[in-house]
């Protein structure tokens, strides 16, 4: 049975796997909706500015339930920028090291940087605990 200190991490991290699953449906449906009107790179960056956004803010409510601040918002795109380096890695090293095949690496890749993320996610969103 996991001690107490652990149930929290836990809720945590299966919170931020559904905020990141309702993130990536919201950016799809925003890209195919805005590729209507829009060459396709621009339907991409913006559908992906605005998830991220509203995954910066579904994280700070349900995943780490603190109040938003600016200062948290403009270091929040590190998680991004985390995501984007572990997953254009994993795919990589699937496809070309491991010849595993493209069709679903992004997939696994994905799904391996989920923990740094998570990570990265915290120390961005969580004050500095004080251990002294």
């Amino acid at each position: 049975m996991p001690t107490a200190p652990a149930r929290p991490m836990v809720k945590q991290i299966l919170t931020f796997a559904v905020v990141g699953v309702v993130n990536t449906l919201t950016y799809y449906l925003l890209y195919l909706l805005f590729l209507v009107r829009l060459p396709y790179l621009a339907a991409h960056v913006l559908a992906f500015l605005i998830s991220m956004v509203g995954s910066f803010f579904l994280n700070a409510r349900f995943t780490y339930r603190i109040r938003p601040t600016w200062r948290k918002f403009l270091l929040f795109p590190l998680t991004n920028a985390t995501n984007f380096v572990i997953t254009t890695a994993g795919v990589y090293v699937i496809v070309d090291v491991l010849h595993a095949g493209s069709r679903f690496a992004p997939l696994l890749a994905s799904a391996a940087a989920i923990p740094v993320t998570f990570v990265v996610s915290r120390m961005i969103m969580l004050p500095k605990v004080d251990t002294a």
